[in-house]
């Protein structure tokens, strides 16, 4: 008995070193097991509420609201210039004035010629009466049979003759007194007044130069301009993609290059209906269109001259503590790839990648209004959520149940 009883405590005791190498075992494969599993490095961060505002920005220069160029509407040489370059002028004031000497000598002629004919119409209008009484006379002594009916054509002639030169002149006084009226209009246009209150802001001609009229193809000489920048605009070429987000009276914020620290605030008070249109040597382009967009400033600083090089910040949405992620967290989820029974045609799915027990899982979203970096969630996500934010890496590499080895920005930067 007792040589068994040593036997089966040997085997026993056997058995008991072999289970436990047995589970040693075990545990040494499902850690190789699960080293085996690509575990994929992330950048993680929790969604959360915060303001967003959404911004489009363009470029453009800084016009006046008012700028009139004033061009020469009658051919002649400039004899005297009553102002200069960044003076300040009212309305009514002289600006220039056109050699007049040839309108006027017009003028003289006409208004002599109107007093030619209004001489020989009184004389025609005394032989047109003298006829007219003839004729009645000559109507009676007919009506009495004391003449021939040839002695009364005769006076009837005579009458008409002297009512057709009496109009003919009249029409003639009427001719020269339009002539007149013209040859006056272009001795005005001889005198230069400005229109508006307003600064001479471009004087590009001298005395003693010839100012020429436009024609179709020719736009004449630009004389001056004048601009009231008491209302400043800025002119800004917005994106076709962008504009559709624009609205009057949306706000803005205005940067002008040569007054880099200053920011202007306005408001968009215009918007083009139609796309611009843009050559290169004559030839109409296919690039991407812009559409003219006008902000006009609210308080205009003195020191802004027309030409100077703007850009523009429309603020086109605002959106008070809305769930908001990182852009780049955005990813497409091919509908195909993970559902084998989804229609060939189905579109890619853009969503998020949430961390959960340190797998990933795609969420599909809703999205609002994009803010700098960050784009509004509408739906698929909760406020706290984990969610993969980059590298943009990894995330390409991302799929359902992918195991993950996440750090936050902190960490990422810290590495």
């Amino acid at each position: 008995m007792t040589e068994k009883a040593g036997f089966f405590r040997r085997r026993k005791k056997s058995l008991i070193i072999l289970a436990v190498l047995l589970a040693v075992g075990v545990l040494v494969v499902a850690n190789l097991q699960s080293r085996r599993e690509k575990t994929v490095k992330v950048t993680v961060d929790k969604a959360k509420k915060q303001d967003l505002t959404s911004i489009v920005s363009a470029s453009g220069e800084v016009k006046p609201k008012k700028n009139i160029n004033i061009s020469a509407q009658v051919p002649g040489r400039i004899i005297k210039i009553g102002v200069v370059e960044g003076q300040d002028v009212k309305a009514g004031d002289f600006l220039l004035k056109l050699d007049s000497t040839q309108y006027e000598a017009i003028a003289d002629r006409d208004q002599n010629f109107i007093r030619a004919a209004n001489s020989d119409l009184i004389q025609s209008e005394a032989r047109f009466q003298r006829d007219k009484n003839s004729y009645e006379r000559q109507q009676k002594l007919f009506d009495e049979q004391l003449i021939s009916k040839d002695q009364l054509e005769t006076a009837k002639a005579q009458f008409d003759v002297a009512s057709a030169q009496t109009n003919a002149i009249g029409f003639q006084i009427k001719q020269a007194e339009a002539s007149l009226k013209s040859t006056l209009d272009n001795l005005s246009k001889t005198t230069y007044s400005s229109p508006i209150d307003g600064v001479i802001t471009s004087l590009r001609v001298e005395e003693g130069e010839v100012a020429i009229i436009g024609t179709m193809n020719n736009p004449g000489t630009v004389l001056l301009t004048i601009a009231d920048l008491s209302v400043m605009e800025v002119e800004v070429e917005v994106d076709e993609t962008d504009v559709i987000g624009v609205a009057l009276g949306q706000e803005a914020n205005v940067r002008v290059d040569a007054f880099p620290e200053t920011v202007f605030q306005g408001k968009v008070t215009e918007i083009g209906s139609s796309a611009l249109q843009k050559t290169t040597g004559g030839v109409s382009t296919q690039e991407s269109k812009d559409f003219k967009v006008v902000i006009t400033l609210d308080n205009p600083s003195r020191k802004l001259k027309p030409g100077l090089s703007a850009s523009a910040d429309i603020v086109v949405a605002e959106k008070k503590q809305v769930l908001a992620v990182p852009i780049s967290s955005l990813v497409l989820h091919d509908k195909e790839a993970a559902d084998k029974n989804a229609p060939a045609l189905a579109k890619d799915e853009e969503g998020i990648f949430a961390v959960e027990n340190g797998r990933v899982k795609f969420l599909p979203v809703g999205k609002g209004i994009t803010g700098g970096m960050m784009i509004e969630i509408t739906s698929g996500l909760q406020e706290g959520q984990d969610i993969v934010t980059g590298p943009y890496a990894s995330l390409r590499e991302l799929k359902d149940g992918v195991l993950v080895k996440a750090e936050t920005k902190k960490d990422a930067k810290s590495l």
